[in-house]
């Protein structure tokens, strides 16, 4: 079925992009908004499947919410349309009316993954069975009682030796030859015991060896059968090539394993699609659909960037031979920013941090703010940065000129007794005027840097907050971090657990704007030579 969506708006007047969008950063072209709006008005009203998106009710726990994406592409003959993908499936199958079909189909009829399934489940039946055995339950039960029982009677000698022992030594008559009787005799004795449940620990080993080899089938099957997957999943690019890449060797090169549901994503279903069907892939957009993750951040309706961790290196592959934006944090990165040096000594500086400057190298970028302090300072030495901040937020940062400085300070963060203040103006208002928000944190490992509340492997991460004002229907903040996590404080006013209400300008939580509205405006810390209580402002540039 022809997966081609003519667009019902009018669209003539509309130029197109000079450039497809750099999937993982960028702003939703005019006619990728439409095709979303479109693609919005059927999901309200459609009645071609069922699923639960909490549209009505986000509290329910059964409500899922899901990513949908569009792609407006241009057939040979100039006609514009848009093609448009859920990603992984929707009420138990992967195909559906006006959605594109998946990469591979792991739900297909005698596919790998069905058939890995069924042989799969013959074993569980298989150990279901033997673990359920009358005979194996009796016996693991008698051979533990053994154990336990065998374990009291050599524990109960031993005191008794012990005692002996402690009595012989008040006694002054330490016999070393008696302590050596001693040892052999409960090394023997430890001999006599186990010798007494040979016959039964034989059978419970072999009942055991059984499981284990069960076990180790199935591991095997899956993990073979989860490596034939990965084959098909074929991917095409713009340059038609006759060698297609799947996600074994799209991910060869990678230190990562290849993620869960990689090829699922709604960006890679919709360009195969495109290439395919030789349609021109001209814009696209994700965008959430229903009740907000309790995990990641992902809201009703609002915008996406693809993930970088199952898309990023699929997407590279596919984007060759189309000309494509460069990202532009890049360009970002790229413009000079000056830093503002607040206060200097012999020991130690208080700087301004600029907006979009990280604070050490990473990997493609070099400028930060270490890189231009070990520069302008050749003779300071040991680590210089003494905290960081997010690459996006402006504000005070302290720069140790030793090592000894850099310690003391840090001390005093690791001990909770530096104080610090940001300001932050957030899109959007709500009731409370203060409060605490305590949601712990751990990074996204499908889509770094990105950071999503969990309490199972996440650290402890709180915030207090206060409202300053209220301005043309945006909040601005006070936030104290009592703990300092990666994006703490922006995913602590995005996420609905939080605030609900992302800092104006976050391009990961939130809308793009001219930058992140988030500062470090105050710092007091406790000087590590004259010990005395010094507190720095920089007032927002915003």
């Amino acid at each position: 079925m022809d997966k081609f969506l003519s667009f019902t708006t009018k669209i003539n007047t509309i130029s197109l992009p000079n450039k497809f969008d750099y999937p993982h950063n960028y702003t939703p072209h005019s006619l990728a908004k439409i095709a979303t709006k479109e693609l919005q008005e059927y999901l309200k009203n459609q009645t071609d499947f069922t699923h639960n998106f909490g549209i009505k009710n986000q509290k329910d726990k059964d409500a899922l919410g899901k990513m949908f994406g569009v792609l407006v592409v241009k057939k040979n003959d100039g006609e514009l349309g848009y093609l448009a993908a859920f990603s992984g499936k929707i009420a138990g199958t992967n195909h559906h009316k006006k959605f594109v079909p998946p990469v591979y189909d792991v739900l297909v009829k005698n596919g790998v993954f069905l058939k890995t399934e069924e042989k799969n489940n013959q074993i569980n039946l298989q150990l279901s069975k033997l673990e359920s055995n009358i005979d194996y339950l009796k016996i693991k039960k008698s051979y533990l009682k053994r154990v336990s029982k065998n374990e009291i009677l050599l524990s109960e000698e031993k005191k008794i030796i012990k005692a002996r022992r402690k009595l012989r030594k008040e006694l002054s008559k330490q016999d070393n030859q008696l302590n050596i009787n001693e040892e052999f005799y409960l090394r023997e004795y430890e001999v006599y015991l186990n010798n007494q449940i040979t016959s039964i620990q034989d059978k419970y080993t072999n009942y055991l060896l059984q499981i284990q080899q069960l076990k180790q089938e199935r591991k095997e099957l899956s993990a073979a059968g989860q490596q034939e997957i990965f084959k098909q999943y074929e991917f095409l690019n713009a340059k038609k090539e006759k060698e297609k890449e799947n996600l074994l060797t799209i991910f060869k090169d990678s230190t990562q394993n290849i993620p869960a549901g990689a090829g699922d994503c709604c960006a890679p279903k919709l360009l195969q699609y495109a290439f395919l069907n030789n349609f021109t892939p001209i814009c696209m957009a994700e965008f959430w659909w229903g009740k907000p993750s309790a995990t990641a951040i992902r809201k009703h309706q609002q915008y996406y960037a693809a993930c970088t961790g199952k898309c990023k290196p699929i997407l590279h592959h596919m984007l060759q031979g189309l000309t494509v934006y460069e990202n532009p944090l890049m360009a970002q990165l790229q413009t000079k920013k000056e830093i503002e040096i607040i206060f200097e000594d012999e020991y130690l500086l208080v700087i301004n941090k600029p907006h979009e400057l990280l604070s050490v190298a990473g990997k493609e970028v070099k400028d930060s703010v270490y890189s231009r302090i070990k520069k302008e300072y050749p003779n300071a030495t040991g680590s210089l940065i003494v905290h960081r901040l997010d690459m996006s937020t402006s504000g005070i940062l302290l720069i140790a000129k030793n090592e000894i400085i850099h310690k003391s300070l840090q001390a005093q963060f690791i001990n909770r007794t530096i104080k610090k203040r940001y300001i932050a103006l957030l899109d959007g208002t709500f009731e409370e005027k203060e409060g605490k928000i305590n949601l712990p944190l751990r990074v996204d490992l499908d889509d770094r840097p990105k950071q999503l509340v969990c309490y199972e492997h996440g650290k402890k991460a709180l915030t207090k907050w206060e409202t300053i004002e209220v301005i043309d229907n945006k909040t601005k903040v006070y936030f104290y971090p009592i703990t300092g996590r990666t994006h703490q404080l922006r995913v602590h006013a995005a996420h609905n657990l939080g605030l609900n209400t992302p800092i104006a300008g976050d391009d990961l939580y939130g809308m793009k704007a001219n930058r992140l509205h988030l500062h470090a405006e105050s710092i007091l810390f406790r000087h590590p030579i004259n010990k005395k209580e010094v507190q720095f402002t920089s007032p927002a540039p915003f």
